[in-house]
């Protein structure tokens, strides 16, 4: 039997880099998951985000490759100006329209997400502006999946946690080091077996 959550998907903008290093702190080596990062970025930002992740948390994190297997334990962040996307184990990577203003976009993230691995997937969403990621959150959970906010009170960027709440309908409204402790305890594998690559789920 493999874990009901071993996909999760997070999103954010304004604020989401210091929620996310504190958030990867709280998490295991030995996380049975996979972790995808979408943060609003400039085209030409410098791209690291994953060399902060890494020296906080002790998942290794990378700039996602196009077409690379999905391995659990590992943090795959949106390059700047492509959108992060999810199949059936594999990532891929998109050059598309803009949605919500943003390219990278996290409803596009939790989107494929959701048509990819339905109830296994744990949606986040961190400090920001504006209201990207509260439909994707509400698709995650239309398709079985946990929806997962950041406490308003507490994040640096209230508006996004707000209007995640109020269009996506969390599960879960939590600080961070909460947050965290959902995701460890969502993740849990039962089999041994159930380790390493990610497959797809069998309803598309």
């Amino acid at each position: 039997m493999i874990a009901s959550r071993d996909v999760v998907v997070i999103g954010g903008s304004a604020g989401a880099i210091e929620s996310l290093s504190a958030l990867v702190s709280h998490l295991p080596a030995e996380l049975d998951a996979a972790i995808f990062v979408t943060i609003h970025t400039l085209p030409d930002a410098d791209g690291l985000l994953p060399k902060i992740l890494s020296r906080h948390g002790a998942l290794g994190a990378a700039v996602a490759v196009e077409g690379e297997p999905i391995l659990r334990g590992r943090v795959y962040v949106a390059p700047p100006d492509l959108h992060l996307l999810v199949e059936p184990g594999r990532v891929m990577l998109s050059g598309g329209p803009k949605e919500n203003g943003h390219r990278p976009a996290i409803d596009a993230l939790f989107c494929s997400a959701a048509r990819s691995y339905q109830d296994r997937v744990i949606g986040v969403v961190l400090s920001g502006a504006l209201d990207d990621g509260s439909v994707g959150l509400r698709v995650i959970r239309q398709h079985g999946g946990s929806a997962i906010v950041q406490d308003p009170a507490e994040a640096l960027f209230p508006q996004m946690p707000r209007n995640a709440i109020e269009i996506g309908h969390p599960q879960h409204v939590a600080s961070v080091a909460d947050i965290a402790r959902l995701i460890v305890t969502h993740t849990r594998i039962a089999c041994p077996e159930c380790q390493g690559v990610l497959r797809g789920s069998a309803a598309g």
